[in-house]
């Protein structure tokens, strides 16, 4: 089974580091290091982490019409995206449901694309059915990606290359690393400050050594990665969103422009508009909420939500004891009538109930650099 697993460039590294290997989305990948997760999560949140996320895939889209070729995919302003400023973007179905959610980087010559490891060949070859004869679509696996993640992140880079400061969220650019090339935005998974850096498999070993080297720099597995981007309130791809669900239902309508909404320039043309375009309108009949427990019970995906009487209105998709919060929370989806921030409900563990409360996300404040 274990032979069967793809391996990033990283690999060797991670053994060497003494990681806990797990198979990941058909990647044999880092859960932990010896440290464990509580403390690589906090030392994520206190100084800066580094991910090895090779697993993930990267895609250029080339031609001048790739942008317009693009929105009509995703209900997202491709076109007006300046150039080296990022967006988040949905692939959407003909039933306003996600097939993946992804980064999308405006670049001189090209589109940068950014997608989930399990949905790699599948958004590829998405992409590659509909843009063709509009825009080329270039896979590249030859690229390893590394996320670091972290308030410190910025001055270890800058170490590197000062230049890199001078980014802002949601901007990249062509950088040379002590020598090494990369293209890195200021962006990541997190909710903290910190860089997501593309560079060629053959310098990822080398590169990765060097942010090793700096004492602010720890190794952070999976396990880590997904307590940080939960208490930062961040949905994961086939848990709090999925084919079945919308982006209205998901509450990550913040990501549909105006002017790809209806009565906008460029509304619609992309697959399940007349369904978002309705719950935009009218509202969904259930929504993607935060829920802090208010006891000390972790809350896992999957457990049920119901009333003070007893009715079911909702299952929780992500949970965790927050290690920052230090106290339980959860994404869940909710009955809209029950959606309310302040609204106590009960979460059902082990056919017991323990309360939790309907709140704001993200859970611990995000610390993005806007400049």
């Amino acid at each position: 089974m274990m032979s069967s697993l793809l391996r990033t460039p990283l690999h060797a590294l991670h053994v060497e580091l003494g990681a806990k290997m797990v198979p990941f989305a058909g990647y044999d990948m880092p859960v932990q290091y010896p440290t464990g997760v509580m403390a690589e999560h906090k030392h994520t949140r206190a100084a800066a982490g580094l991910f090895d996320v090779s697993h993930m895939g990267q895609v250029r889209l080339v031609g001048v019409d790739a942008a317009a070729a693009l929105e009509t995919l995703v209900p997202v302003d491709i076109v007006d995206l300046g150039v080296f400023k990022q967006r988040y973007a949905l692939f959407t179905n003909d039933q306003g449901g996600l097939l993946d959610d992804l980064m999308v980087c405006k670049r001189p010559d090209d589109l940068f694309v950014v997608v989930n490891a399990g949905c790699k060949d599948q958004d590829i070859a998405h992409m590659q059915k509909h843009l063709a004869g509009r825009c080329e679509v270039i896979p590249m696996p030859e690229r390893a990606l590394l996320a670091l993640q972290g308030p410190q992140a910025v001055d270890v880079l800058s170490r590197l290359n000062p230049d890199v400061a001078k980014l802002t969220f949601m901007t990249g650019g062509f950088f040379k690393l002590d020598g090494i090339d990369t293209f890195l935005t200021r962006s990541g998974y997190t909710g903290e400050d910190g860089y997501e850096i593309s560079v060629h498999e053959d310098d990822a070993v080398a590169l990765a050594r060097k942010l090793l080297n700096h004492a602010e720099v720890k190794p952070i597995g999976l396990g880590a990665r997904d307590s940080l981007r939960l208490e930062a309130g961040l949905c994961l791809y086939g848990h709090d969103i999925d084919t079945a669900t919308t982006p209205v239902e998901a509450s990550i309508t913040w990501a549909i422009q105006k002017v790809r909404r209806a009565g906008g320039a460029r509304a619609g043309g992309y697959p399940g508009a007349a369904v978002i375009d309705a719950q935009l309108a009218n509202g969904p009949t259930r929504k993607r909420v935060g829920l802090v427990g208010k006891e000390r019970m972790p809350v896992r995906e999957g457990s049920k939500i119901v009333t003070a009487d007893g009715t079911e209105i909702g299952v929780v998709t992500s949970g965790t004891l927050g290690p920052t919060v230090n106290q339980p929370v959860a994404l869940a989806y909710l009955s809209t009538p029950h959606a309310a921030l302040g609204t106590e409900v009960f979460a059902v563990v082990r056919d017991k109930r323990t309360p939790m409360v309907v709140s704001a996300t993200p859970f611990t404040p995000n610390r993005y650099y806007r400049g």
